[in-house]
């Protein structure tokens, strides 16, 4: 018989397990009826009483009250890019998969650093998949990540040591390596350089066409570099461009990494996924496979929910030798938890990961990969449309041709630029306050331009029309 003073009041699990069960059931029916009615939800401000009510006093009023608060002061501010007409930036919209998977994820609370359970087998079967869809061969590993920019760093790790040999043990030891990519390449690729110790000035920014870098200017950065001294080891194509979509010629940069005896890394953030769609968009990223390393996300153009990226390396070896490291305290075994070799901590920054591999795998198992390719498909098309309808139209003009998703365009390019700039502007912030659709800003040629990132498989034609419509109406209005 246990005494009162055997009776356990530290354990933090529910008091009563079927009230539990009835709040858990109020919430899941919360989070069904928002993503049912995403058309109706808009991104919205958080007013600033409210931002002062989520500050928090420390003094716990139990799981329904948190339930209740959740449910209704934090999921009405969400992002937005749930919603079909959220074209801003390049955001990825979420899944139905996703809102089971995320619940099972969490209920197993798995470590997936490494060892023998069955989240490690279903990152495993994610990576295989991908490898195939993206060409890569047999011998390729890969781990998932946050992100593109953490699988960014990852990738030129693994190049760093291929290229110096002992870089964990010595250091850069007075190397000087350079590195070489598109002007229009993302800011994470500067970042990766800054981290691993190579610096920004090492990075060279060759000058972008229409059909990605300029092959001729490459070569003449790296022959100059070399006979200035310096260490050429890493050309970074870009599938995908952040601005303006471009994609660089993977083919081309392939056959000069290999002349140039380069590591070729593709930043394939969102554009690496155009291996799932129909041609001509299937064709912007032959070449992929030749690539030595890839980082992608599915949290973008497969639309799992945030965050979900993938770091694939063409030769295993190099990905291990960047970063295994078995303390005694993390020796495996054959047999038991402590199996399940090889283990993902070997191939990455990170010792404690989360299951992110099961929506994936939920995403691939629930539509299957011709859904999620006719939805990318899908995603161009009516990027093209929105190209249409802004050539249509006889003062916007188009600021970049449309190669898959994004679309950038002035609303008045009858304007001199600096008025175009403080229009764009406006219309863009004006949109987002109303509700109506949400355009991202960039620069281009000294002008702040409207940009559209389409990857919502939730977008539609009316979408697009209205969208366009709408910076009609706030321009001439």
């Amino acid at each position: 018989m246990m005494h009162d003073q055997d009776k356990d009041d530290s354990s933090l699990d529910p008091d009563d397990w079927q009230h539990f069960r009835a709040t858990a059931h109020q919430v899941l029916d919360a989070c069904v009826d928002r993503l049912c009615a995403a058309r109706d939800l808009p991104w919205q401000p958080v007013p600033a009483a409210q931002v002062a009510a989520y500050g928090l006093e420390g003094a716990g009023r139990g799981e329904a009250a948190m339930a209740g608060r959740m449910v209704a002061e934090i999921m009405p501010y969400a992002t937005g890019n749930t919603h079909p007409s959220f074209f801003g930036w390049v955001h990825g919209t979420g899944l139905a998969s996703g809102l089971l998977s995320e619940m099972v994820a969490a209920t197993m609370n798995a470590n997936c650093g490494g060892r023998d359970h069955g989240l490690i087998y279903v990152e495993r079967a994610v990576i295989d998949w991908t490898r195939r869809v993206m060409g890569f061969p047999e011998t390729a590993s890969g781990v998932l990540v946050t992100g593109t920019s953490q699988a960014t760093v990852i990738a030129l790790a693994a190049a760093r040591t291929w290229a110096l040999r002992q870089v964990r043990d010595d250091g850069l030891g007075g190397a000087r390596l350079t590195a070489y990519a598109g002007n229009g390449s993302h800011n994470a690729i500067t970042k990766a350089m800054e981290l691993l110790g190579l610096g920004n000035r090492a990075l060279r920014l060759v000058r972008q066409t229409a059909t990605g870098m300029d092959m001729a200017a490459l070569r003449a950065m790296i022959a100059a570099d070399r006979a200035a001294g310096l260490q050429p080891f890493a050309v970074i194509g870009t599938a995908g461009s952040v601005d303006l979509g471009r994609f660089d010629d993977l083919t081309a940069l392939a056959d000069l990494a290999e002349a140039e005896q380069l590591w070729l890394h593709v930043d394939g953030a969102y554009g690496a996924w155009t291996r799932l769609a129909a041609p001509p968009w299937h064709g912007l990223t032959d070449g992929i496979g030749r690539a030595h390393s890839l980082a992608c996300d599915f949290h973008k153009w497969m639309y799992v929910p945030y965050d979900c990226g993938l770091v694939l390396i063409r030769d295993e070896a190099w990905h291990r030798a960047a970063f295994a490291a078995r303390p005694a305290y993390l020796e495996s075994q054959a047999a038991g938890l402590a199996g399940g070799e090889p283990w993902f901590c070997d191939y990455g920054t990170d010792l404690s990961r989360g299951g992110r591999a099961l929506k994936v795998w939920a995403a691939i198992e629930a539509y299957g990969a011709d859904r999620l390719g006719a939805a990318i498909t899908r995603n161009c098309q009516l990027a093209a449309g929105m190209s249409a309808a802004i050539a249509a139209d006889p003062k916007m003009r188009l600021m970049a041709p449309v190669v898959s998703c994004i679309c950038v365009f002035t609303a008045n390019g009858t304007l001199p630029a600096a008025a175009q700039s403080a229009l764009n502007r406006k219309i863009a912030q004006e949109l987002q306050l109303a509700g109506t659709a949400v355009f991202s800003t960039t620069s281009l040629n000294g002008i702040t331009v409207l940009r559209a990132a389409i990857t919502n498989h939730r977008t539609r034609s009316v979408d697009i029309i209205n969208a366009i419509a709408a910076v009609a109406r706030l321009r001439d209005g």
